[in-house]
């Protein structure tokens, strides 16, 4: 063993080489599918899509935390009432159907 140097076996050699021979082969393999997409001009699609999109959400109107916050409220009364009310239905219903099949 050489001084100031660890310990290096030959199947942890190969498996640094095998681990840098796959990440090129991805690099090479997302390098052809983007020359692929580029050409076919799927990219530039898909640019125009993502810069429409912006602009639309650009031009929506967002609540203000006020209104978010009384929002959040009657959606979670109006769950908790239609909660309540299947919970009800399915008892009565439960109820019902056990004294008629005595």
């Amino acid at each position: 063993m050489k001084a100031g140097r660890g310990f290096e076996s030959l199947p942890l050699r190969q498996k640094i080489v095998n681990d840098y021979v796959k990440l090129a082969i991805w690099v090479v393999a997302v390098g052809v599918a983007f020359v692929y997409l580029w050409r076919k001009g799927y990219l530039l699609r898909f640019s125009n899509y993502v810069l429409e999109t912006r602009e639309e959400l650009r031009k929506c109107t967002w609540p203000s935390v006020e209104e978010l916050k009384g929002s959040t409220v009657v959606v979670t009364i109006s769950t908790l009432l239609l909660g309540l009310f299947v919970m009800g239905v399915d008892f009565v219903v439960t109820y019902v159907v056990r004294h008629v099949s005595l």
